[in-house]
């Protein structure tokens, strides 16, 4: 006998971002079925990250280097539809050697429409090749850590045989 379970982690609350910003939802965003298309995610998780890394506190950067985007996955949790307003959470999830994972979500009221990570690495622009995270980008984008339990983005349904 086959038992799915369906159950998930409680979905994550803007709240527990330390950074947010807004995008609108464009006319243009929509596909054929009239629902904010797949790839549009995708660009606000990318205005969230940007709006964080530009803020003028956080000042992260160093000359000669920078970070790179090398995965980003998206769990899609509602339509978004035209016209309206989203709102970006960013936080940091985890730091590696020469990388951090960046958590966030998207809401639209008080509805989690996507939750998403991405993992960013510090390279060195001349050679193009990772390097360890300095200790102070690790102490500046330390007061941006995740502020809830456990991941910030639902479980995949379970399932047992």
């Amino acid at each position: 006998m086959n038992d799915r379970s369906t159950a998930r982690r409680p979905l994550p609350r803007l709240d527990d971002f330390p950074h947010r910003t807004s995008d609108i939802v464009r006319y243009a965003d929509l596909d054929p079925q009239g629902h904010v298309n797949n790839a549009v995610f995708s660009t606000y998780f990318e205005t969230g990250r940007v709006a964080m890394f530009r803020t003028p506190d956080l000042g992260i950067g160093e000359p000669g280097k920078t970070f790179v985007l090398v995965r980003s996955e998206i769990d899609f949790l509602q339509e978004l539809r035209w016209p309206g307003t989203v709102d970006i959470g960013t936080a940091i999830a985890a730091f590696g050697r020469s990388s951090f994972t960046v958590t966030q979500v998207v809401f639209r009221g008080d509805i989690c429409a996507a939750a998403g990570r991405a993992i960013m690495v510090f390279i060195d622009l001349g050679t193009r090749r990772p390097e360890p995270l300095p200790e102070e980008q690790i102490a500046r984008l330390t007061p941006y850590k995740y502020r809830g339990d456990g991941q910030a983005r639902p479980a995949s349904p379970a399932s047992s045989p």
